[in-house]
C-alpha cells in the first residue's frame, strides 16, 4: 500500500538565503518608493499651482542632438532614457529569478506566474468592457491597468508599518517581476509603430560585444557604457520603445560564472554586481524623475477631478487597478490551489493573499508609461490616464492598507516566531532545514 503524496504548500517560508536577498531588495525599493511619492506630490502641486506654465515648459523643453533623432523633450528623455535604467534592473532581476531564484523551481514559480497572468488579463478585460462604447481611441489604453509598481507598493507597506511575512513579500516581489516581463512584452509587441529593421539589426553588433564583455567579467565603464548606449540609440531609432533595450541588456549579464571562467562554484556572475550598482540609481533617480515629469496633470480643482473621473478611460483604469488586479491575482491563486490541491502555509489565510492582490493594484510608473504610448500627446485621454492611474493606485493602496493593517498583529507574531534562534547559531530555527 503506497503512502499518500505529501500535500503541496503555497506561499511557504522558503530558504534563509532567499529571504535575506529579498529583504535587501525591498529595503532599497522602499526608499525609492518614498522618493517616488515625493516626486509625484511635487509634480501635482506644481502643475496645479499658479506656476503651472513653468512646469509645462520644463517638461516640453527639447534637448539633444537632432542629427540622430535624439532631440527629445525632458519628459521623453525621462520615459525613454531613465526608464531604460529601470528596465535594465528589471532584466537583471528577471534573469536572476529564473536562474537562481524562486522561478527556477517550477513548483514555486507556478503561483507567481499564474497569478501575474490573471492579474494582467482580468484588468484588461475590465477596461475593455467599460470602454467598448467609448470609441476606438479609448480601447488603445487596455494595457494601462495591467501592471504593478513594486516601489510604490512597498512605500505603502512602509507607511502602514506592516510586518508582512517574508513569504508574502517574496510573492509580491516575484509577482511584480513577472508582471514587468509581461509589461515589456506588451510594450514591444502592441506599442511599436513604424518598425525599421535596419537599426534593429544593427543593434545586434554592440549587443553582442556587450554580452561577450560581461560574460568575461569585464567591468570597465568606458567599454560597457558606450556599448549599452549604442544599443539603446539603435533600438530607439528602430521604432521599438527604447526601454526594451534595457531589459535585453539586463538579460545579457550572467548570474553565475560560466565554466570557462572558473566554474559555477567560483562565485556569482556580474548580475549581482550590476544590481547593487544600478538599483539605487533606478529606485532613487530614474523612477522618481520619470514620475515627476509624468504625473503632473492639471486637474482644475475638485470639479475638474470629478469630471475626469466620469470619463470611460479613467473609470476603466480605476476599475482595472482596484477590482481587476485584486480579482485576477486572488482568483487565479485560489483556483490554482483548488486544482492542485495545495494548501496555504499554516500561518497564512486567504485574506492575506487578498491584501497582497489589492496592493498589486498600485500600478503607477509603467502604467503612466503605457498611457503615454497609447495616446497621442495633447489627446483628451492623456490627462484622463494620469487621473485614472493616480486615483486607482491611491484607492488600491488605501484598501490594501486596511486589509493588511487588520492582520498586522498576526504578522508581528509570525515575524517574532521566525526570528527565534534557540541554539544561537546565527540561523533562525524556522530556517534550519531550508538553507
Amino acid at each position: 500500500m503506497s503512502l499518500p503524496a505529501p500535500a503541496r504548500t503555497l506561499l511557504g517560508r522558503g530558504s534563509r538565503s532567499e529571504a535575506s536577498r529579498i529583504a535587501v531588495i525591498l529595503r532599497k525599493e522602499t526608499v525609492g518608493g518614498a522618493l517616488l511619492l515625493a516626486a509625484t506630490v511635487v509634480a501635482l502641486v506644481w502643475a496645479n499651482s499658479p506656476f503651472s506654465d513653468s512646469y509645462t515648459m520644463l517638461t516640453d523643453l527639447v534637448v539633444g542632438p537632432a542629427v540622430v533623432h535624439l532631440d527629445l523633450t525632458l519628459g521623453a528623455w525621462a520615459a525613454d532614457g531613465l526608464l531604460a535604467i529601470f528596465f535594465f534592473v528589471v532584466g537583471l532581476e528577471l534573469k536572476r529569478e529564473f536562474v537562481a531564484g524562486d522561478l527556477r523551481d517550477p513548483a514555486r514559480a507556478a503561483l507567481p506566474i499564474v497569478a501575474a497572468v490573471g492579474g494582467m488579463i482580468v484588468p484588461a478585460i475590465v477596461y475593455v468592457v467599460i470602454n467598448l462604447g467609448a470609441g476606438g481611441e479609448a480601447l488603445r489604453g487596455w494595457a494601462i491597468p495591467t501592471v504593478t509598481d513594486i516601489a510604490f507598493a512597498l512605500a505603502v507597506l512602509a507607511v502602514i508599518g506592516s510586518h508582512l511575512p517574508t513569504a508574502l513579500r517574496t510573492f509580491l516581489l516575484t509577482l511584480a517581476v513577472v508582471d514587468d516581463l509581461f509589461a515589456i512584452t506588451i510594450i514591444a509587441v502592441f506599442y511599436t509603430s513604424d518598425l525599421d529593421l535596419v537599426p534593429l539589426i544593427a543593434a545586434l553588433a554592440p549587443l553582442t560585444a556587450f554580452t561577450v564583455a560581461v560574460q568575461r567579467r569585464m567591468r570597465s565603464w568606458w567599454l560597457l557604457l558606450p556599448l549599452a548606449v549604442s544599443v539603446w540609440v539603435l533600438v530607439h531609432e528602430s521604432g521599438v520603445h527604447a526601454t526594451v533595450a534595457g531589459v535585453v541588456l539586463g538579460f545579457a549579464v550572467p548570474v553565475v560564472r560560466s565554466r570557462s571562467a572558473g566554474g559555477p562554484d567560483a562565485g556569482p556572475g556580474l548580475a549581482e554586481h550590476f544590481e547593487h550598482r544600478f538599483r539605487p540609481i533606478s529606485a532613487g533617480i530614474a523612477v522618481p524623475v520619470f514620475a515627476f515629469f509624468a504625473a503632473g496633470v492639471t486637474v482644475g480643482g475638485l470639479d475638474g477631478l470629478v469630471r475626469a473621473l466620469t470619463e470611460p478611460v479613467a473609470i476603466g483604469i480605476v476599475a482595472g487597478l482596484v477590482l481587476g488586479k485584486a480579482f485576477g491575482i486572488f482568483g487565479t491563486a485560489y483556483l490554482l490551489s483548488r486544482f492542485t490541491r495545495a494548501d496555504l502555509d499554516a500561518d497564512l489565510r486567504w485574506v492575506d493573499v487578498l491584501g497582497v492582490s489589492l496592493l498589486a493594484g498600485v500600478g503607477f510608473t509603467v502604467s503612466l508609461l503605457i498611457g503615454d504610448l497609447a495616446f497621442d500627446p495633447g489627446s483628451p485621454s492623456e490627462d484622463q490616464v494620469k487621473v485614472g492611474v493616480l486615483t486607482g493606485s491611491v484607492v488600491a493602496a488605501g484598501v490594501a492598507a486596511v486589509v493588511l493593517g487588520l492582520r498586522n498583529g498576526v504578522y508581528r507574531r509570525i515575524e517574532e516566531a521566525d526570528s527565534v534562534d534557540a541554539d544561537e547559531d546565527g540561523i533562525p530555527d524556522a530556517y534550519q532545514d531550508r538553507g
